[in-house]
């Protein structure tokens, strides 16, 4: 006897097959420049676990949020599927108004694909008392279609207020009109945006962020309107909570 326990085969034997490990969330980034402040989806240093990315290239904010995305879904496709050749276990985007390709790209992957913050309205209408609703705040309500709605299971009567009259988050977002940012103006634009839908709405019960952006600026916009406010951060929190449940004892 040699006082060395022998460890079972599947305890001793390495599982192979990926080219990345302890990564299980891939993230399909939109081609863009400006500023990725800590809470930004694209900014590494917003999650607490470790996230794979991939930048489409030609999918530019204007495209996919002022173009319905129209041409890029086999963009979107090949950069999904690459991911999950690296080792992603699950896909999300940084584009809310990517829920148009929700059903295709997780029939493409066949892996959990959540594209968009709206996935959560549903949820969160659940824990409503009556005659309360969610509201959306959007990055450009003009352009957020029926169809947005339909594919991330929104109702269509949802209210929803956009940012294009602020002063700072559309422009630089959206129109890329320049590659720095003044935060503290993109923030009102956020705050505001909110404050006008709840004034137009009084029923509403709680708000969700379309914009991936937007987590930064999350909770000022629960401290304007004293609501509860989801964004992509709890959405992705929640999804990867189920890829690697927490072992409790």
């Amino acid at each position: 006897m040699t006082g060395i326990s022998t460890a079972s085969a599947a305890e001793r034997i390495a599982r192979g097959g990926k080219a990345i490990y302890g990564v299980p969330l891939g993230i399909l980034m939109l081609e863009a420049r400006f500023p990725r402040i800590p809470g930004d989806m694209g900014n590494g240093t917003t999650w607490p676990f470790p996230v794979l990315y991939r930048v489409v290239g030609g999918a530019s904010p204007e495209k996919v949020v002022l173009r319905g995305a129209a041409g890029l879904l086999p963009d979107f496709i090949e950069a999904a599927r690459d991911l999950v050749r690296l080792g992603a276990e699950a896909i999300t985007t940084n584009c809310g108004f990517l829920s148009l390709f929700q059903r295709e790209l997780a029939t493409a992957v066949g892996v959990p694909v959540a594209t968009s913050s709206l996935m959560q309205v549903p949820w969160v209408q659940a824990t409503l008392p009556p005659g309360k609703r969610v509201g959306v705040v959007t990055v450009s309500a003009a352009t957020l279609t029926p169809a947005h709605l339909e594919a991330a299971g929104v109702p269509l009567d949802t209210p929803v207020t956009g940012t294009e009259n602020g002063r700072e988050f559309f422009r630089v977002l959206i129109k890329a009109e320049k590659d720095d940012m003044d935060v503290a103006l993109a923030r009102q634009d956020v705050v505001q945006a909110a404050l006008d839908l709840v004034a137009g709405h009084p029923d509403i019960g709680a708000i969700v962020l379309e914009c991936t952006n937007m987590p930064p600026y999350a909770a000022d916009v629960q401290a304007a309107t004293g609501l509860p406010v989801y964004d992509i951060y709890s959405l992705i929190s929640w999804f990867h909570a189920g890829l690697r449940p927490r072992r409790f004892g």
